[in-house]
């Protein structure tokens, strides 16, 4: 029997997807085989930068390419759990899923229900679990040469001026995008729960104070987590002129540990150990999306070559969405929200159909 070699497609060719495209081809045992998106124009670029097959309909380029056996989905947010439901059940193929990966709890149990039903896997996309800052405090805590959690705070705060909203319509939408929770602040909500645990309870707010879209640009949370530590979460893409930071702080029994830079990127300090923070801190500079892509690749090649568990599983990815749209949930009840019982924002990933039609394409348009 062959090598099993990962043969990728994806769907959707924003910014990010270069990050995919590049993590792929520096990855042994994975291929880069077609790329689509609805603008071709979009397409054509990563087709002649990195020799993939370049279409605007997903339906034509898996029918086309048969070999296809994972598909990447990095198209608007929204779309992620209408893509992974079509993907699974039409194709039998596995699935990447970019952040948030779905917007709603009920849809991540019901993507994975279906992919595990199939026989086929789902990988959410956190690359920040791999950052050298982040990878250096959980061994601290893991190995208790931090001690024991009292505090721990997130602070995001980032600029994303009009501008940015108005360069799609998807953009600053409860349906395809959420605020600077879901589409910025998702990755340390994660780390929250990898680094606290899970969460007892939110209560929070949000306000829209630096750009005229529906979705939050503002969000403030005091967290309990239920081994009874104490959380703080702030998320802004209101600040101006620039980005200034992405940082989560630890106050711990036995020092305090301070992951900062502009995404969660350089150890700042580390009391045990303050020779650890330059060995442990990454150049993000111009590429905001860090460095991690490439090793989530890697998990893949060895969940399919060494039979090794992909790092963040069903459970994981179930439980920081709930948590997300608790954090949703406690601004639209104005309380305190238990995340345990907390089903779906009334807000979040709410369905649309006419914004969605932007987005989708029909396998009855194949010729």
């Amino acid at each position: 029997m062959g090598k099993y070699i990962i043969k990728v497609a994806i769907i959707g060719c924003g910014r990010i997807s270069g990050h995919h495209c590049r993590s792929i081809i520096e990855t042994e045992g994975v291929e880069l085989v077609a790329v689509c998106d609805l603008d071709i124009e979009k397409a054509n670029i990563y087709r002649d930068q990195y020799g993939a097959k370049a279409y605007t309909n997903y339906h034509q380029m898996l029918t086309d390419n048969p070999q296809v056996n994972t598909v990447a989905i990095v198209t608007p947010s929204g779309m992620h759990y209408e893509h992974a439901l079509d993907i699974i059940s039409r194709y039998q193929k596995n699935i990447i899923v970019e952040k948030p990966t779905f917007m709603r709890t009920s849809q991540v149990r019901e993507v994975y229900t279906n992919a595990t039903e199939g026989g086929l896997q789902v990988f959410a996309v956190f690359q920040n679990r791999h950052n050298l800052a982040v990878r250096r405090v959980l061994q601290g805590l893991a190995q208790g040469e931090l001690g024991s959690l009292r505090s721990i705070a997130v602070r995001v705060r980032w600029c994303r001026p009009q501008r940015y909203y108005n360069l799609a319509p998807w953009r600053g939408t409860f349906s395809m995008d959420g605020g600077c929770l879901t589409n910025q602040g998702i990755h340390h909500i994660d780390l929250l729960r990898l680094m606290g645990g899970e969460v007892n309870r939110v209560c929070g707010i949000h306000k829209t104070l630096g750009a005229d879209i529906e979705v939050e640009d503002t969000s403030s949370a005091v967290i309990e987590f239920e081994s009874g530590l104490i959380g703080t979460l702030e998320v802004t893409t209101a600040a101006r002129p620039i980005d200034y930071e992405a940082s989560i702080s630890l106050v711990c029994e036995n020092g305090l540990a301070q992951i900062g830079g502009i995404a969660v990127n350089e150890l700042q300090v580390y009391t045990p150990d303050p020779k650890a923070c330059i060995k442990n801190s990454e150049d993000f500079s111009g590429n905001v999306y860090g460095h991690g892509h490439v090793k989530i690749y890697e998990e893949i090649v060895a969940f399919f070559a060494k039979a090794q568990p992909f790092p963040v599983t069903y459970v994981d990815t179930l439980a920081t969405i709930q948590l997300l749209n608790s954090f949703y949930l406690s601004d639209e009840t104005r309380n305190w929200v238990d995340v345990s019982t907390a089903g779906d924002s009334a807000r979040l990933g709410r369905a649309d159909n006419d914004m969605a039609a932007l987005y989708r394409t029909n396998p009855l348009e194949i010729t």
